[in-house]
Parts: C-alpha cells; structure tokens; sequence
C-alpha cells in the first residue's frame, strides 16, 4: 500500500503484527498412594481427563508402577481446574488422591 510521506514522498507502509506468547504450560500429576483404588484412578483419569479406557489403564499403572503419572499438560488456569476437581471428587470417595502442578 503506498502512502503519501509528510515530506511529500511516497513509501511502503508495512502492517506491523503483534504475536501474543502462548501461556506456560503445566503437567496435571497423579501421585500413587496405598489407599485410593486403582478403578477410581482409571474412572477420575477417563471424566476428569477424557481418556479413553485402555489410555486411563495405561496412565494408572504407570502412575501404580513409577509412583506418579502425567495425565496431561494444560495452560495453568485449565490445569489447577482439573486439579481442584480430582481432589474433590477423591475427597468425595474418602480417597487420599494427591493431585499436583508441574511446570511443562
């Protein structure tokens, strides 16, 4: 698009686009306990987290195996969301389900 210069010339006017930075992600934990089943694990990771059935059986015995598991990584606001609620529904169910915050 050319534009007429205050000095009386003409040039190119370039459209300058701003990028607005993605938000810090962050990884939604699951910590294995002595106490919380392993189906409520599977039944929080398939409503909470929207996995399917053999993905939730998977991240369970991960999480059974290795102590703690990823069920997914999420912008900070979603993922204190889906915290809150799997705390919540633990509580719910008499389960000491930690549930925490990992930067991505």
């Amino acid at each position: 698009m050319s534009k007429q210069l205050p000095s009386g010339e003409t040039g190119v006017q370039e459209e300058s686009r701003t990028r607005t930075a993605r938000p810090p992600l962050f990884k939604v934990l699951l910590h294995n306990d002595d106490y919380t089943s392993m189906e409520f694990v599977v039944q929080v990771l398939e409503t909470v987290f929207r996995k399917s059935t053999p993905e939730a059986n998977r991240i369970m015995l991960n999480i059974h195996v290795k102590g703690m598991g990823v069920c997914g990584i999420y912008p900070h606001e979603i993922a204190e969301t889906k915290a809150v609620r799997v705390r919540s529904l633990a509580k719910e169910e008499g389960f000491p389900l930690r549930c925490t915050l990992e930067e991505a």
